[in-house]
């Protein structure tokens, strides 16, 4: 595909995965057969977190938006050969980032509010 048709497709999944990101305070960008996905889906849903989750081998445009996900963590991410993106995690419609960023949030205790804001923790 030429360059100046990936553009236009990219620029659609990046849309695509922000329109899906902001459908619910909690979303999740997953693999059904990653560990560190089910992981991040136990976490949330210990405590009491019920998150969107979209896998993305389960959906025929997954490819497009695992590279749109790629590019919104960075470019290291998406360099070719790089360890998979997923988990990816928004709340509240802001990208979180990936398991490391969402683990470090619950140890330093800022995870909490973060879903208190969004709207998907009550207590």
């Amino acid at each position: 595909m030429p360059a100046a048709a990936a553009a236009p497709m990219a620029e659609r999944a990046v849309a695509r995965v922000e329109r899906l990101a902001s459908e619910s305070a909690v979303v999740v960008f997953s693999v059904s057969t990653c560990c560190m996905c089910h992981a991040v889906k136990r976490l949330f849903c210990g405590m009491g977190v019920h998150p969107a989750v979209h896998e993305l081998d389960l959906d025929p445009r997954g490819r497009e938006l695992e590279r749109a996900l790629a590019c919104l963590l960075g470019a290291a991410a998406a360099a070719p050969g790089a360890a998979p993106v997923v988990p990816v995690v928004f709340i509240g419609g802001r990208l979180v980032g990936a398991m490391d960023r969402v683990m470090a949030a619950h140890i330093n205790g800022s995870l909490v509010p973060l879903l208190k804001e969004a709207g998907a923790l009550w207590l």
